[in-house]
């Protein structure tokens, strides 16, 4: 099979068959992919190289392109040097190349469509004879020695009736261009030998011009191997950098060790000396002292007083648990090895999915908010606000996939998605995601609010002016959070704009719950300070805290694009990445200012649930 066409110079994908190369003689056949797989560009073919297991075979005959005219010489000298690559599979294993650096043997998947020489004239060669290296295993089967059945819907071969047979555990590429002669290929069919045999040794390269006819050949030859089935992918997820993989989780360890410490002493040596002092008196000393109060216990009477736009904040929040849910246990399974990259496109579709359930627990949590901060004051407000939570993000998401579509669309791209899969989207959402999220709504707005442990005043306390804005200090409190993340992300980064397999999950899900402790105890302190200089409005800044971690993913995008992606062409190009980094932003913000706003209500609330001011 042959996937889309792809680059790291670009972000646009396209078809193999956009470009000349051999059509099988059944025709072209589109298999049958899932939502993960269409929605990241890929379509799977069939492909005009056909193995026979166990068979070696050399200098194989497919086609003959005709003579190239000016369009088909400018878009294949563009993808040459844009550095396009195809991507082909052999059951379900994409094909490996190995390449020299020096000393050094890399490793990438697929093959370059062909390659440039600088030698003044800017020469193109495109690749048009492949050698196929297909590592098998032989098993022994102690049943009836029928087709065994694999977990990525494959079958293996069978090498006959005698209860044994091969699996494909590796499959090796090494691509190089031939200028073929006239003699060896005159009169031959698809599937003939070419005579003499190709030697890719030779100096005679096929060069991409103008009334130029290309043909194209394969070489395959099945070696023995001792890896098993169930290791085949090892090749593919060797964890490299491990090392820097335990620092990114010490630094974070390191990170919460000091914030923590500083909760404990919070919470063991200033609130609860405080509370044990203030308990001690009697009322008449209680009447005295609290004209000495000073620092938090001032802001009793307006520390739970409702925000500005509470509807906005209740909707953010349960948005982000809504984000948050999905991406902690999307991790979870994909570190117990249930996303296996064997299912292409099964861990954006597993992500869809969970978000779209986890709807339920955004209605509810946003209702409940919602009544909270409001004081229950419009038992039937609670419709309006778990439609905005159903949209909001939604909504967002969208919005800027049908701008990303519209430009993919318009350049030929096959990460264009199809008229029917933005029905299926749009299903999927007005009728999973939002009946869910209303009927969570329906469930918060049944549940009784939660009740404030001391009364809120009727006139708000004046606020003491500060010499510098309370903001800064919450913006500043985002790098915390981002030097627990900035690690991961770098790999993250990589495998979705540089074509890197990522499957480290399992240092992932540590990574994310420590980001989760990070977030919590950063908001925590925050919010303490806050109330300690009778700051009472703690609510957003308690949200934005954790959540302001998403300004400097933003930074860290801008400068990814500009040092680590600056060969991206194209203002399409250009365009996708702002667009999905922007909404990964969002996303970021929501999930970590939810942790920090839940994490400091809970706070606040055991805090003044002690007071016993009146």
């Amino acid at each position: 099979m042959v996937n889309s066409l792809t680059s790291i110079e670009t972000e646009l994908p396209f078809g193999y068959y956009t470009l000349p190369y051999c059509v099988p003689q059944e025709g072209e056949k589109h298999i049958s992919e899932n939502l993960g797989e269409l929605l990241m560009g890929d379509r799977i073919e069939n492909s005009p190289f056909k193995f026979h297991m166990n068979v070696n075979e050399s200098s194989i005959f497919l086609c003959t392109t005709p003579k190239l005219n000016s369009a088909t010489v400018n878009m294949l000298k563009q993808r040459i040097t844009d550095l396009y690559q195809v991507n082909i599979m052999l059951d379900n294993l994409p094909a490996i190349r190995y390449v020299k650096a020096g000393d050094y043997r890399l490793q990438t998947t697929g093959f370059p469509v062909g390659y440039q020489e600088e030698d003044g004239r800017q020469q193109h060669f495109i690749i048009n004879h492949l050698r196929f290296t297909v590592l098998i295993h032989e098993y022994q089967d102690t049943g009836s020695g029928a087709a065994m059945s694999t977990e990525d819907g494959m079958s293996v071969l069978d090498s006959g009736g005698s209860g044994s047979g091969f699996q494909v555990v590796g499959f090796e590429v090494t691509p190089c261009s031939i200028r073929h002669t006239k003699q060896s290929i005159s009169n031959l069919q698809m599937y003939d030998k070419i005579s003499p045999p190709v030697d890719c040794d030779q100096a005679s390269q096929q060069p991409v011009q103008e009334g130029e006819q290309i043909t194209f050949s394969y070489d395959v030859s099945f070696v023995k191997s001792d890896i098993r089935w169930p290791s085949r992918w090892d090749a593919y997820l060797r964890m490299e950098g491990a090392r820097v993989h335990w620092f990114s989780i010490l630094n974070s360890l390191m990170v919460i060790a000091i914030l923590a410490g500083i909760v404990f002493l919070i919470f063991l040596r200033t609130v609860r000396r405080d509370l044990t002092k203030y308990e001690e008196l009697d009322k008449e000393a209680q009447a005295q002292m609290s004209e000495e109060l000073s620092g938090w216990k001032l802001v009793v009477g307006d520390v739970f007083r409702a925000p500005e736009h509470a509807d906005l904040l209740s909707i953010m929040v349960g948005n982000g648990v809504q984000i948050a849910g999905m991406a902690v246990a999307t991790i979870f399974f994909a570190a117990l090895g249930f996303m296996s990259p064997a299912a292409r496109g099964m861990l954006l579709s597993g992500m869809i999915l969970l978000y779209l359930v986890l709807g339920i627990l955004a209605g509810y949590v946003a209702v409940r908010l919602w009544r909270t901060l409001q004081g229950n004051i419009d038992p039937t407000g609670w419709r309006s606000v778990t439609w905005r939570v159903a949209c909001f993000f939604p909504g967002i998401a969208f919005a800027i996939l049908t701008i990303l579509n519209s430009l993919l669309r318009a350049s030929k791209s096959t990460g264009a998605l199809p008229i029917s899969l933005y029905f299926v989207l749009l299903a999927l959402w007005f009728c999973i995601s939002v009946p869910l999220t209303l009927l969570g709504g329906f469930f918060g707005a049944r549940a009784e609010h939660i009740q404030y442990p001391v009364r809120t005043n009727q006139i708000p306390r004046e606020i003491p002016q500060r010499k510098y804005p309370s903001w800064l200090l919450v913006l500043g409190a985002g790098t915390l959070p981002f030097g627990t993340l900035f690690i991961e992300l770098f790999f993250i980064m990589s495998s979705i704009w540089l074509g890197r397999v990522y499957y480290v999950f399992g240092f992932l899900l540590v990574v994310l719950v420590l980001l989760v402790i990070v977030c919590a105890e950063v908001s925590v302190v925050l919010t303490y300070m806050h109330l300690c200089v009778e700051d009472w409005r703690w609510w957003w800044k308690a949200f934005f805290a954790s959540g302001s971690v998403g300004i400097y993913v933003l930074i860290y995008a801008i400068n990814y694009l500009v040092f680590d992606l600056p060969s991206l062409s194209g203002p399409v190009s250009t365009a996708l990445y702002i667009g999905y980094s922007l909404l990964m932003v969002l996303a970021i913000i929501l999930a970590t200012g939810t942790i920090g706003f839940l994490a400091s209500f809970w706070f606040v609330y055991y805090l003044f649930s002690a007071v016993k001011i009146d």
